[in-house]
């Protein structure tokens, strides 16, 4: 047998916190679990690429447009994609009003 130090470990590490929290649900989002995709789609169905277009001018929705194309553009452009959230969140209101 040969004799071999045991690790020690340090007093600092051995009191560590878990490395990530549990997320808090977010009961009242009604964007959580929403993909981009699903959001554009959602859009599309309710107001067409022309209504969608007249709503937020911007190319991807007036000149050939397209749900792939539309996505890769509001992932690089923040302010385009809060926009299409915000559409989204009127669309749910007024369907939510209307009902």
């Amino acid at each position: 047998m040969t004799d071999k130090p045991e690790a020690s470990v340090p007093a600092a590490a051995a009191k560590a916190e878990p490395l990530a929290a549990e997320p808090k649900p977010q009961l009242h989002n009604p964007l959580h679990g929403k993909t981009l995709e699903f959001i554009v789609t959602a859009l599309v169905e309710g107001f067409g690429w022309e209504g969608l277009a007249e709503r937020i001018p911007v190319r991807c929705f007036s000149f050939e447009p397209s749900v792939g194309s539309s996505l890769k553009f509001l992932r690089k452009t923040p302010w385009a994609r809060e926009k299409v959230e915000g559409l989204y969140l009127f669309m749910l209101r007024e369907a939510k009003r209307r009902s």
